[in-house]
């Protein structure tokens, strides 16, 4: 049978040989190490601080670390750090130092140090470690400059995207107006709103920035400024309001919601109000609970006519709104009456509750 009884560990201090373990320990480290005496002489230097400062040859133990090498560590960095720790704060981590060394060239180094009491008291020791990220700094530096010249490229991208945009917009409208068939006319003047409408939410996104989040209320705000600047002006008197709840979404989420709230604003002017209506009005509403959320189009017209078979299936926009709400993961509700319609998508989550004890 095994005994329970635990082996009993030699303490470190009475290991014989434990100087030579020690050293051996300091020798093991990767990265550079000194370990210095309270006077700041060099007690012992990993070989791997030979190594990498081409050292080899030379004896630098009791140097004072501002003597070694000609005096390429007689820094003001290090002075700093020393001073630290000398005024009994045990720990200094990640000291960056950024210098053109006589053997090496220049390198980036991040300094640590650790203070060593000890039993008796009457000394301290310090270790002293010398992290090189030298290539680690270029490589994140190489990365800012690709996402800067990412940022350009979208920049560019963008601008002509808009422009491209707002020409495919003109041909249409011309071409509506040149038309003899009533029908044809229509239908290219439906297609330049919808183009108008892509080219409105590409801009406010643009405007928004391009992080990883855009701020709901303000992106919609502005999308519907612009929709009312362009398709009701002054001709008509009828109000589009914004009412958003606090929050953020993802951009391509924005994209989606930004063009189903197009959709659905124009369908609501084409058909809310056939004829004049003192209070005539269109509310985009956003409602956000958890990682729930409900965007709502309403107006306040005469509601949806009778329609035929054929017609209920819907229209472009009709689809349109389906495959975005879709691709949201939500849901889409049509409410209509006299007093008006409400178009309503709701993304829901079920969220697990918690048991009960029995």
């Amino acid at each position: 049978m095994l005994s329970s009884t635990k082996s009993k560990v030699t303490p470190f201090a009475v290991i014989p040989d434990a100087a030579e373990l020690a050293y051996a320990i300091v020798d093991t480290v990767r990265d550079p190490l000194l370990v210095l005496d309270h006077d700041l002489r060099i007690v012992v230097a990993s070989r791997a601080f030979y190594q990498t400062f081409e050292l080899a040859g030379q004896n630098i133990r009791g140097s004072l670390i501002y003597e070694i090498d000609s005096g390429q560590w007689n820094i003001p960095e290090l002075r700093t750090i020393l001073e630290t720790i000398a005024k009994d704060q045990t720990t200094v981590e990640d000291y960056e130092v950024d210098r053109d060394f006589p053997r090496i060239g220049r390198r980036i180094m991040l300094l640590h140090a650790r203070k060593v009491f000890y039993k008796e008291g009457t000394h301290t020791t310090t270790l002293l470690v010398f992290e090189d990220v030298t290539q680690r700094r270029a490589v994140e530096a190489q990365v800012q400059e690709l996402l800067r010249e990412k940022d350009m490229l979208l920049e560019e991208m963008q601008h002509r995207v808009s422009n491209s945009l707002q020409i495919i917009a003109s041909i249409l409208l011309i071409k509506a107006r040149t038309v003899q068939s009533e029908e044809t006319r229509l239908q290219l003047q439906d297609a330049h709103q919808r183009v108008m409408s892509v080219a409105a939410v590409q801009k406010h996104l643009q405007l928004s920035g391009r992080g990883a989040t855009i701020e709901i209320g303000h992106y919609l705000t502005k999308l519907c400024e612009t929709l009312a600047q362009s398709m009701i002006g002054d001709s008509r008197p009828i109000s589009l309001k914004v009412e958003a709840d606090a929050g953020t979404i993802v951009s391509h989420q924005a994209v989606s919601i930004g063009l189903i709230v197009t959709e659905l604003v124009m369908n609501a002017l084409k058909h809310a109000f056939p004829g004049e209506k003192k209070d005539a009005a269109i509310l985009v509403s956003y409602k956000v609970s958890d990682t729930d959320w409900k965007l709502t189009i309403s107006d306040n017209g005469g509601g949806k006519p009778e329609l035929s078979e054929s017609q209920k299936k819907g229209g472009l926009g009709t689809s349109l709104v389906k495959s975005l709400a879709k691709q949201l993961d939500a849901g889409v509700e049509t409410l209509s009456d006299s007093h008006g319609t409400a178009v309503t998508i709701t993304h829901a989550t079920f969220k697990a509750q918690p048991l009960k004890a029995a």
